[in-house]
């Protein structure tokens, strides 16, 4: 009994250790086959996460290494002002007419350039100088 429980074992364990041989080069290719899953969805995490990733990154490095005198930024916790000072490392911000505060460069989140402020600036005279012409012409308007 104890030999034909052996043979009925070794039987199984011939089978299950089996490969088919599909002419050769079988294997190879179900291997290929079993990659390509685990290949698209490397190609799927390097476009649709990585990729754009490193650009932003890059993006936030040019624009902090553009950092100018007068530009009005905005920093990471939303604190809102204009750059007086650049130095290595950091930037000294004016948050209103009496504070000064200095920020790592890399809390600056956002840039908003100093040029919209200046050419705000030339249409709020134009319109003033305007408004006084009127007022000297009498008021009258046609």
């Amino acid at each position: 009994m104890n030999s034909a429980l052996f043979s009925v074992f070794s039987f199984h364990r011939a089978l299950l250790m089996a490969t088919p041989d599909a002419g050769g080069g079988g294997a190879g290719g179900n291997a290929l086959v079993s990659f390509v899953p685990f290949i698209l969805i490397i190609g799927i995490f390097y476009f649709l996460i990585i990729r754009p990733q490193n650009k932003k990154q890059k993006e936030t490095q040019k624009m902090l290494g553009a950092l100018k005198k007068g530009d009005k930024i905005v920093t990471i916790g939303g604190i809102h002002g204009t750059i007086q000072k650049i130095k290595e490392a950091s930037v000294i911000v004016r948050v209103d007419e009496n504070t000064k505060m200095e920020f790592s460069r890399s809390a600056v989140s956002s840039v908003e350039a100093a040029a919209k402020e200046a050419d705000d600036d030339e249409n709020g005279e134009e319109k003033k100088s305007e408004e006084k012409k009127d007022e000297k012409g009498g008021g009258e308007k046609s």
